[in-house]
């Protein structure tokens, strides 16, 4: 097989490219036919504007809540618009009680309950069930009708069981008092709902209103989920069945008490089989117990979409909030910021590349035209990037976005200058000029690498630890430094590739940027150069001219000790 040449690997690479952006460009098409997309990237809070919620806690007469209550449910709240796909917003406290969050553009309603949900989570045994009729199902899998007595007051009947419950299940739990307060109890109005204690039996009803249930004692805590993730149910054979779950893993202590929770209902039957989920004093499930799970790893199964087992994974994973709030107002906002500003920035980014491209062209001559096309290739590709990423991930370009691409400027000409002056180096030291492209490349390579890779942790580590738009500079800047490397690997490199082998580059036009004369080689015919001269110290040169001094004389000598010779030995023959 004939080895690749260096003009092949340049197509190659250049065919590469292209891929690259045509498919870039054919995701954001596709987007923008979907409806979903747009070819201009979203703009953040202060940019654009936005909405502004106020959150208010719900606290009781003579409580009052803590700067560490607040301070976490700061920190979940931003958790959970994050993994929404909402970048760019602000969380805040107000008064030392109220929290303020600020998002770009309008929410939608998922959204507002993802911030104020208070995701509460309780596992508890269920005791009763039924419709809301009123229509029951005892312990035993019977249906028994319930009369409903509104007339009675459930306070005066007895609420102590006359029997002491052995576990969570026994259904010694269900007093007369509970039993009217079920019988009387309204799925219409789940709101008002009766907030047990922990070890207390609960009346409630599923979040749709569908079932009416009375349920055990905690069993199980929220607190106790180490994960949780959503994802359709798949078969032994790894196959999907199209139903969307929520999949849980429990940290050492829950899963030791699912395990013993698990062990009792599997050997129940009827209602008491089940295990009722409740998420903010609501069952959002109940599923049957049909084994003993020992391994800590449920998976919650019901009338889920990917949207809602996506919302439910997220407020388990994040953690409750300390406190349930409430959305006090809700107003639209306008750009902190505006147009003015982001004008500015655009103009000191056009100022910086205007500069960058002259510096360029008075350096490099020609070359810098090469210059100038990398940075618009870089250009193109960053910009599809961020605009994807705005309608498929949330991504919103901040003013402190905007730095970070401007700050890439100088890093994609940095690495520019890098290479060009390598291959100038190998100029100077005699190569011809497709030699002196290959070999600078493999020097240059390593340094631009390095550099990039510094730039990279830089902006990584910022992302990690900052918040806020700090995040949106950092974001920009690691962006732009992967454009960079690409653009310099499968554009600017292949250019130099190509431009060597033509006449204009190869025999160094002292407008090309790569004249070596201009770099300080030696001309010696054909195209062909000496290194270029060191400079050496006076001493030295010195003793140079001493040594040539010497040398000189001796060759004189020796020439005229070589005449007199000959002179003799033509006398000698003629006499």
């Amino acid at each position: 097989m004939a080895k690749s040449t260096p003009v092949k690997k340049a197509w190659r690479s250049l065919s590469w490219l292209g891929v690259i952006i045509v498919g870039l460009f054919a995701l954001n098409a596709a987007g923008v036919m979907g409806g979903s997309g747009s070819w201009a990237p979203k703009l953040a809070l202060d940019l654009e504007g936005g909405t502004q919620i106020i959150l208010a806690p719900k606290l009781e007469s003579g409580q009052s809540v803590s700067p560490e209550q607040l301070n976490q449910a700061v920190s979940i709240i931003r958790e959970r618009i994050n993994s929404a796909g909402v970048s760019e917003s602000e969380i805040n406290t107000q008064g030392g009680k109220n929290i303020v969050v600020s998002i770009p553009g309008t929410p939608d309603d998922a959204t507002i309950n993802r911030i104020e949900s208070s995701a509460k989570l309780e596992f508890r045994p269920v005791l009763l069930a039924g419709a809301p009729s009123g229509d029951s199902v005892g312990g035993d899998g019977a249906a028994a009708t319930a009369t409903p007595t509104p007339s009675v007051d459930p306070g005066s009947l007895p609420s102590t069981p006359s029997v002491k419950p052995t576990n969570a299940s026994d259904l010694n739990y269900v007093t007369p008092a509970l039993k009217a307060q079920y019988d009387a109890f309204d799925c219409s109005k789940i709101d008002n709902a009766v907030v047990a204690p922990a070890d207390k039996p609960l009346v409630t009803c599923e979040a749709d209103g569908s079932v009416k249930y009375v349920l055990g004692p905690v069993e199980v805590s929220g607190s106790n989920i180490a994960d949780a993730t959503n994802g359709q149910v798949t078969t032994q054979s790894g196959a999907t069945t199209g139903e969307w779950a929520v999949n849980m893993v429990f940290d050492a202590a829950g899963t030791k008490d699912f395990a013993t929770v698990t062990t009792r209902l599997s050997g129940l039957q009827g209602v008491q089989n089940q295990f009722a989920i409740v998420l903010d004093g609501s069952v959002i499930s109940a599923p049957r117990t049909l084994a003993v799970i020992t391994d800590g790893k449920p998976q919650i199964t019901g009338n889920f979409t990917q949207v809602t087992s996506k919302s439910l994974a997220d407020q388990l994973k994040f953690g409750a909030l300390p406190l349930s709030f409430a959305v006090q107002s809700q107003d639209t906002i306008s750009a902190t910021l505006g147009t003015a500003q982001l004008t500015s920035g655009l103009i000191a980014g056009l100022i910086g590349l205007v500069l960058v491209v002259l510096y360029s062209i008075a350096q490099y001559r020609l070359l810098g035209l090469v210059t100038v096309a990398s940075l618009v290739v870089a250009a193109v590709i960053t910009y599809l990037l961020i605009t994807i990423l705005s309608w498929r991930e949330g991504y919103r370009l901040s003013l402190a976005g905007v730095a970070g691409l401007i700050v890439a400027i100088g890093i994609t000409a940095d690495s520019f200058i890098v290479y060009f002056e390598r291959v100038r180096d190998e100029l100077r030291d005699g190569r011809g000029l497709e030699s002196a492209v290959e070999t600078g490349w493999r020097r240059a390579i390593r340094t631009i690498i390095a550099s990039d890779a510094v730039n990279f942790l830089a902006a990584a580590v910022l992302f990690i630890l900052a918040v806020g738009n700090v995040r949106g500079f950092a974001f920009t800047l690691g962006l732009t430094t992967i454009v960079d490397l690409i653009v310099v690997m499968l554009f600017t490199h292949p250019m130099l590739q190509l431009l060597a082998r033509t006449r204009f580059f190869a025999e160094g036009h002292r407008f090309s940027g790569l004249d070596p004369r201009a770099l300080g080689a030696v001309y010696r015919g054909r195209a062909k150069f000496l290194p270029a001269p060191q400079v050496a110290s006076s001493k030295s040169a010195a003793s140079s001219r001493e040594a040539a001094k010497r040398q000189t004389i001796a060759e004189r000598k020796a020439t005229e000790k070589v005449g007199s010779s000959t002179n003799r030995s033509t006398d000698g023959k003629d006499s």
